[in-house]
């Protein structure tokens, strides 16, 4: 099979990944292998190439997988042959700690990442446990159904997290793969709540699609909106739009930060965060790590219902180095989607 291999850690601009032939992989017990049809990408890509999170290398990165069941291994029930699935970043966890008996498999001392500590799905086979694999509504074609099982999945985990109630206002700093899905989510289930979008400066295309799916107000990161945020959710990969929107956040606000890692060239700017400005009277920063098989399997028929419709732009599988660090500059409007197959 063709894969796109990550073997050290370097530079996105240096474009790392090299495209390898490999032996397709088996399915062991209770496992499936899939022809992967669509990949989308990712920041935690960019993150695991330039060493901001540590894969296991050599690596196949990708962790929004849609293809068909082609084999199954001993034991397998849950999926029949040909049938389309997805899958996410959770690839697995040990199932027994309380954090799993729990329903945070997300927090598993022992989770493994897709694309991280498991080869993912810049190739065209990949196998996974059929416990880890989701069936793909009908409604959405594969490239449209890739940023839904990260960019969707985390972003709808992330929503749940700030706590937004009906008639309040949400904040989206960075508008790309994730927060383009989120508003749509925060539009269907919340009718009454309002959608301040921020971007960098000049990402008009950004604003411009921000606008056509209903924000109340778009600006850049810095501007001063016509009223508080009640919660927001912070997508990007640098540190500044926390100290941003802890500036805009209403009393007893929560911003949610929905990134694995933030660059260490803006860590300094972090310093700026000052307490009685910024998080006194209870506003509140929380994380949101990983998702669970839980998130992947109640978001995707929600996305169905809505339903969500993701903007993607694709790409050749060989050309994952040139996605990536256009992703980086943020010249991908919505999600972009490596496109491996038919």
């Amino acid at each position: 099979m063709k894969a796109m291999i990550l073997k050290k850690v370097a530079p996105i601009e240096e474009e790392p990944l090299q495209l390898e032939e490999l032996p397709a992989p088996q399915p062991g017990p209770k496992q499936i292998r899939v022809k992967i049809s669509a990949c989308g990408i990712c920041h935690t890509e960019l993150d695991e190439i330039e060493g901001r999170l540590q894969p296991s290398l050599p690596i196949i990165l990708g962790h929004e997988i849609v293809g068909k069941v082609e084999s199954l291994g001993p034991e397998a029930a849950k999926f029949k042959l040909a049938d389309r699935v997805g899958i996410a970043w959770i690839n697995s966890a040990c199932g027994k700690c309380n954090f799993c008996r729990e329903g945070n498999e997300n927090l598993c001392a022992e989770f493994q990442g897709t694309g991280c500590h498991a080869n993912g799905g810049y190739s065209e086979y990949t196998v996974v446990s059929e416990e880890f694999a989701y069936l793909i509504p009908d409604r959405f074609s594969d490239s449209e159904a890739a940023p839904l099982l990260c960019a969707g999945a985390i972003g709808y985990r992330a929503l749940k997290l700030t706590g937004l109630r009906d008639g309040q206002i949400l904040g989206l700093f960075g508008f790309g793969a994730s927060a383009h899905i989120v508003i749509q989510i925060a539009k269907y289930k919340y009718a009454n709540c309002k959608v301040f979008v921020f971007t960098r400066p000049q990402q008009k295309e950004h604003q411009d699609l921000a606008g056509k799916l209903d924000a109340d107000w778009t600006g850049a990161t810095g501007d001063t909106p016509p009223e508080k945020l009640n919660c927001a959710i912070d997508f990007t990969p640098a540190w500044n739009p926390v100290v941003q929107a802890m500036k805009v956040l209403e009393k007893g606000g929560r911003l949610v930060i929905n990134a694995i890692r933030k660059e260490e060239t803006d860590k300094e700017i972090l310093l700026k965060l000052d307490y009685p400005a910024h998080l006194w009277l209870e506003k509140e920063i929380k994380s949101v790590a990983n998702i669970t098989r839980a998130d992947a399997e109640e978001f995707l028929p929600l996305a169905a219902e809505i339903p969500i419709v993701p903007q993607v732009r694709e790409f050749n599988l060989e050309e994952a180095n040139k996605a990536l660090i256009l992703l980086r500059q943020g010249k991908i409007r919505g999600a972009g989607v490596l496109k491996i197959s038919e």
